[in-house]
């Protein structure tokens, strides 16, 4: 979403992560983590990680505040977003959707639904006194947010108990270049930057 909110050209790889796409040699001596979205900055220059992407997109735009402390605050959101909100609410997603439904990820739901509404429990008191996460404009920290709270539906997150969330959701689908995620799709990709 990012790419397109700055009018970057790039290209889109996509690779299954089901079918173990991102676990190939090839894949891993891009990124030894074998992990997706990875940013081939230019050619042979990768970096991975979802927030240290949207961090380098970023640098010198709007979308990552220059004030040291607003600056933080979006490093804050960010970081919840990867240790209580994405490890919960995007992994029941997956769950239900692309992987095997075995024994122990169903005993493991509820627990991750409790945590998953724990987290856009804080999102909302937040947002019930503020348009945006950080300094009262759509930063990185919203689209980090965005990600997984847009189709939190999709692992039986129910948002209407959120009235904030919810505004906060359509504030940012109202945001200049916004591009919706594909709903139920577990396939990520290689994003490519095209410099001509």
């Amino acid at each position: 979403m990012l790419l397109a909110q700055l009018g970057v050209p790039f290209e889109l790889v996509t690779l299954d992560i089901v079918k173990g796409e991102t676990r190939t040699p090839e894949f891993l001596a891009k990124n030894p983590n074998g992990r997706i979205p990875l940013l081939e900055v230019e050619p042979g220059k990768f970096l991975a990680e979802s927030n240290a992407i949207l961090f380098y997109l970023s640098e010198g735009t709007a979308f990552l505040p220059v004030d040291r402390w607003e600056r933080a605050l979006a490093l804050q959101w960010m970081c919840f977003e990867q240790y209580s909100h994405e490890p919960n609410i995007a992994t029941v997603r997956f769950w239900l959707h692309y992987a095997e439904l075995t024994a122990e990820r169903r005993a493991a739901i509820e627990q991750k639904r409790t945590l998953g509404y724990a987290a856009l429990d804080v999102m909302e008191r937040h947002l019930e006194s503020r348009r945006f996460f950080v300094a009262e404009r759509y930063t990185i920290a919203d689209i980090a947010l965005y990600a997984y709270t847009h189709v939190a539906d999709e692992g039986g997150f129910e948002l209407a108990r959120y009235p904030a969330v919810r505004a906060w959701l359509a504030r940012v689908r109202t945001q200049p270049g916004h591009v919706r995620s594909p709903r139920a799709d577990a396939r990520g990709g290689v994003a490519a930057l095209d410099d001509g």
